[in-house]
């Protein structure tokens, strides 16, 4: 099939009220991308309930022939992370281990606003088992290959890989996901399309399935800024206004000098440097500064950090009734949370939180910060077979993305490379709580930085 275009969702939902479109033929196009059989529709998605959406997307059209208030972007179809409870399925979190587990109930609560806004879950995507990876496989039901160079078989980042190619092959028009350590922008990145880690109090956890209670968020994958701005505003349950423009001219654009820059690959390096060329020349006052948490933040994550010990209080039972059926590579990385005594574990909350209140001053200093999403470009499935390989390739596909998360900040990946080059990630990171400001200063630096 062709290459999707790039329509926004403010577009749709224009052409929509115009009836230049339609919602069936919105949910046609995406369900027959799914079934391509030169894509990746059969391992981005875990499951496609075609009946249901073709006839919510056949009420909506009524609906809106009648003169109903429909809203405004009802009948667009999305996509819904494997994290995520809908009513009447099984979350299986990626896993074979839940696939005997009851129904949800009702969805999640993030499900639910989007539902009430009109979007359309088009099916379940494809994740990194039990959220548990940068990188994206999955040996149990295969692993998405990144729609850049599906010849040469490269991962499509994680955890939210499927979420992250239904957008970038257009087998959705959005996608819901979560983002404990990167997982909305590493596969944003990898696939080049835009992910936000919102702050993480600022969407409903009920009903998502945990990694990190304590870092996990819920954020949108979207082929724009603005994009996820829209979707953003409905999770959070905030009013949907239109972002403030902001002049580039005179922005504070602050770029750590450390850790973040480190081993950068040399087409993520040349990126980002004309990516901050790019913007200096637009007027905005890019500057390298000393960020010296960032340094104490990796030290305190050296035994697994909260993620790890969380998540083995979580699946302690469930390892000592199927161990033998995880990932086995997620089920290494969960059991180094007994690296950590609970005494630790306590001492790393009250670190944490004297690392959020150093930072204050230093993020308040510049208005957004920059760096590279990820290191390096998506590299092959196969160079990730020896243990060692995808150990060293997650921990470095993790490190820029998850300093945001344990500085409770928010984040945004979008993309910086020139057409034709491998997708490469610009990082935007500010303090928690200052979500639509950054989203704001996303896109003026998409407008300005990003492909032709």
């Amino acid at each position: 099939m062709t290459q999707p275009s790039r329509r926004t969702l403010d577009s749709l939902a224009a052409a929509l009220a115009a009836g230049e479109t339609s919602s069936r033929a919105l949910v046609e196009d995406c369900l027959a991308r799914i079934a391509d059989p030169a894509g990746e529709g059969a391992r981005a998605f875990l499951g496609v309930d075609a009946r249901a959406v073709r006839s919510a997307a056949d009420r909506i059209d009524a609906g809106r022939r009648r003169g109903e208030p429909v809203g405004r972007y009802a009948g667009i179809p999305v996509s819904v992370k494997d994290l995520f409870d809908l009513a009447g399925e099984v979350t299986t979190a990626g896993s074979r281990v839940l696939a005997d587990a009851a129904p949800a109930a009702s969805d999640a609560a993030a499900v639910a606003r989007l539902r009430s806004a009109g979007f359309l879950p088009i099916g379940r995507t494809n994740m990194t088992e039990f959220a548990f990876s940068g990188l994206g496989l999955n040996p149990h039901y295969g692993t998405p290959r990144n729609p850049w160079d599906r010849a040469a078989s490269r991962i499509p980042g994680g955890s939210s890989s499927g979420a992250a190619v239904s957008v970038a092959d257009g087998m959705a028009l959005a996608a819901l996901g979560t983002d404990t350590g990167g997982s909305c922008r590493i596969p944003a990145a990898f696939c080049g399309i835009v992910g936000f880690k919102p702050t993480a109090r600022r969407v409903p956890l009920e009903g998502v399935y945990p990694l990190s209670p304590t870092l996990d968020s819920v954020g949108p994958l979207a082929a724009t800024v603005g994009d996820c701005a829209v979707l953003d505003a409905l999770l959070a349950g905030v009013p949907g206004e239109p972002l403030p423009a902001v002049d580039l001219g005179g922005l504070r654009l602050g770029v750590p000098e450390r850790i973040v820059l480190d081993g950068l690959e040399p087409a993520v390096a040349t990126a980002f440097e004309r990516a901050l060329q790019a913007l200096s020349r637009a007027g905005a006052k890019v500057k390298p500064a000393r960020f010296e948490v960032l340094s104490e933040v990796v030290l305190a994550n050296r035994r697994g950090g909260f993620a790890a010990y969380e998540a083995l209080q979580h699946h302690r039972a469930l390892i000592e009734r199927a161990a033998e059926r995880y990932d086995p590579r997620v089920l290494r990385r969960i059991e180094r949370g007994a690296e950590q005594t609970a005494a630790e574990y306590a001492d790393l909350h009250r670190v944490r939180a004297a690392l959020i209140e150093r930072a204050a001053a230093t993020l308040a200093d510049c208005d957004a910060w920059l760096m590279p999403s990820v290191a390096i470009v998506a590299p092959r499935i196969e160079d990730l077979a020896a243990d060692e390989d995808y150990l060293r390739q997650n921990a470095l596909v993790l490190r820029n993305t998850s300093l945001v998360n344990f500085l409770d900040g928010c984040a945004l990946s979008l993309p910086c490379h020139a057409p034709g080059e491998a997708p490469v990630g610009l990082g935007l990171f500010a303090a928690g709580g200052s979500d639509r400001r950054l989203l704001a200063i996303g896109a003026a630096v998409e407008a300005c930085v990003g492909p032709a």
